[in-house]
């Protein structure tokens, strides 16, 4: 299956497959650490029920390698001050505190029809806030389908 090339860093290679998601490998400095960072915050975030950031996919630990849904192109003319309301939002709504805030990290999705944020491997998970709707577990939510 060919890739598409998407950023070919030092710090990561991304690229998008056939079916629109997302392969990042991260590689250089402390590759293993922003790796374990990454996937643990979207695991978080996706138990926190955040619905404006890639879901993850599939993990290789070993090759520092996950795969996760797209979250759109990059919203290259979002203003600084747009993104900086929406990295505040998920720090206040979703208890992660991103780290590298900034509008590179702005996707817009048209099949969400919003905003997401993505690049969490130098992010902080906080304590849930406390007005946090917990979403049911998935196989709760198998369940109820």
């Amino acid at each position: 299956m060919a890739l598409e090339p998407l950023k070919d860093g030092i710090r990561s290679e991304v690229r998008i497959d056939f079916y629109g998601n997302v392969h990042k490998r991260l590689r250089g400095t402390d590759a293993d650490k922003r790796y374990a960072t990454e996937v643990a915050v979207l695991k978080v975030l996706e138990e926190r029920g955040c619905p404006y950031v890639p879901r993850l996919l599939e993990e290789y630990p070993e090759e520092l390698y996950f795969v996760s849904t797209n979250a759109g192109k990059i919203a290259d003319q979002i203003s600084k001050e747009k993104s900086d309301k929406l990295f505040a939002k998920l720090e206040k709504e979703y208890g992660i505190r991103h780290l590298d805030a900034e509008p590179r990290n702005i996707t817009y999705s048209d099949k969400l029809g919003c905003f997401c944020i993505i690049d969490f491997e130098l992010a902080e998970i906080l304590p849930p806030p406390p007005d946090l709707v917990m979403p049911p577990p998935a196989a709760a939510r198998e369940l109820e389908d």
